[in-house]
């Protein structure tokens, strides 16, 4: 199970931080990462964490301005967003693999959804 947490409506230029811990099959090395769906907008990569945090990945749209983290002992896996803009108005999904290799972040390669958290950016 996945709950995200940390949404809300913020104002263009500032931060945000959102969280997601995952509970039930913690034994297993998995990794975790974040998407995004706009409205009438296909889910797209957001972010994502190898299972021991040692590599990440980001989407073309947010390198630079967000920064994914992760604590192994909480089972949490954080987004921190800076310089939001409006276009970064989403739900964001918490995401976790542990199959594919590491690299792979396609939709077809998430095992686990979290239900999402709504980011909205006013202009």
């Amino acid at each position: 199970q996945l709950v995200e947490s940390g949404g809300g409506l913020v104002q263009a230029g500032d931060s945000l931080r959102i969280s997601c811990v995952a509970s039930g099959r913690t034994g297993t090395r998995y990794a975790m990462g974040w998407f995004r769906q706009a409205p009438g907008k296909e889910r797209e990569f957001v972010a994502g964490i190898s299972w021991d945090g040692g590599r990440t990945y980001y989407g073309e749209a947010v390198k630079g301005r967000f920064t994914i983290s992760r604590d192994g002992a909480e089972n949490t896996v954080y987004l921190q967003m800076n310089s939001l803009k409006p276009e970064d108005t989403a739900v964001y999904h918490c995401a976790v693999k542990a199959f594919s290799p590491p690299e792979l972040w396609t939709i077809s390669a998430i095992d686990y959804w979290g239900q999402g958290t709504q980011v909205t950016v006013s202009s």
